[in-house]
């Protein structure tokens, strides 16, 4: 069964590998696909699970809703998160106004079908909106119990700060960051995850895997395999794209013998390498079949000495991005 840590410093326990349907539910997934994967997590000791309004233009909560349906909500942890546009993409369809966060909470509760959510997340830094007014709006939401811990997601560490210090003026805190990270994406290491540690943020990764690379089945000088995320034009293909370079892949393909020595697939040397990160509450996988599942939960729990992190550093040396400027949100929010 899959393990709980705590959520940063708070008393929230989660599964620290988190079910996700990012390009997955109500986009690359037929329902009864996705809603047969959400029924195997809860299977395999999954109770925690991650989503957002804006994931298939909000088909992604109504799926995970529908999928949920019947269990019992005491036993289930739900994060969802708002920033970005929704429906028509009017002037106040997307950011961190307290227009938005409110209409977003009201909206994503009646979509999952539940009375709260465990935890609601900033999707990014609205630059346009002072930042008193989303604390404010984020105190409100808590305080009318229709979310029970506030997040963010991709903020710096001076946004987290800054966040922290308004956020416990007004009688909450924030408990969480959701960052990209994985063995290949690193950018959180020198600045995030320290002011996350001082300050009792965990992270709930997302992309472990870095898009699917580091599964493993992508190889280089060769064509994708048919029906993968490359060949996904709905989006998977444009976000893997930047890791689709042969020098990456052949890197990539140097971590087989690394995980053949450990007893793991590649996909769960991936999941577990992020999870030993002490700052790492949560690591979010997606499926689009069960079995990937089923699979990926035994990364949970495994321990990888200091000799395998050491190979796994080796074998990606040169292309892993741990420039720490590449944590950011968009400059100004769409219009």
């Amino acid at each position: 069964m899959v393990a709980y840590r705590h959520l940063g410093s708070s008393g929230l326990k989660i599964t620290e590998i988190t079910y996700g349907n990012w390009l997955t539910h109500g986009s690359q997934v037929e329902s009864d696909t996705a809603i047969e994967c959400v029924h195997t997590a809860l299977d395999l000791g999954i109770t925690s699970f991650d989503t957002a309004d804006v994931y298939a233009n909000t088909a992604a909560e109504e799926v995970l809703g529908r999928a949920l349906a019947g269990q019992r909500r005491e036993g289930l942890e739900i994060f969802t998160k708002v920033y970005w546009p929704i429906g028509p993409e009017g002037p106040n369809d997307v950011g961190l106004s307290r227009k938005h966060i409110m209409e977003g909470i009201n909206g994503s509760l009646r979509r999952l079908g539940v009375d709260y959510v465990d935890l609601y997340q900033a999707h990014r830094y609205d630059y346009a909106t002072p930042l008193e007014e989303t604390m404010q709006a984020f105190a409100d939401v808590v305080r009318a119990g229709k979310a029970l811990y506030i997040g963010v997601s991709e903020w710096t560490a001076d946004q987290i700060r800054a966040g922290q210090e308004l956020a416990g003026q007004m009688g909450f805190r924030i408990v969480s960051n959701q960052p990209q990270y994985s063995a290949l994406w690193r950018v959180i290491e020198e600045k995030v995850v320290p002011a996350s540690q001082e300050l009792g943020l965990g992270q709930i990764v997302w992309s472990p895997m870095a898009e699917g690379v580091l599964s493993g089945k992508y190889l280089p000088g060769a064509e994708p395999p048919a029906g993968s995320r490359a060949t996904d034009e709905k989006g998977g293909k444009r976000m893997i794209a930047r890791w689709m370079r042969d020098e990456v892949l052949t890197a990539v393909q140097r971590l087989r013998p690394v995980a053949e020595r450990v007893g793991l697939s590649m996909p769960q040397l991936a999941i577990a390498w992020v999870l030993q990160n002490p700052n790492v509450s949560a690591a979010i996988v997606g499926a689009s079949r069960p079995e990937q599942l089923v699979e990926n939960v035994k990364a949970s729990g495994v321990v990888l000495e200091p000799d395998v992190l050491a190979a796994i550093d080796a074998a990606l040396e040169g292309v892993i991005e741990r420039d720490p400027a590449l944590t950011r949100s968009p400059a100004t929010r769409p219009a």
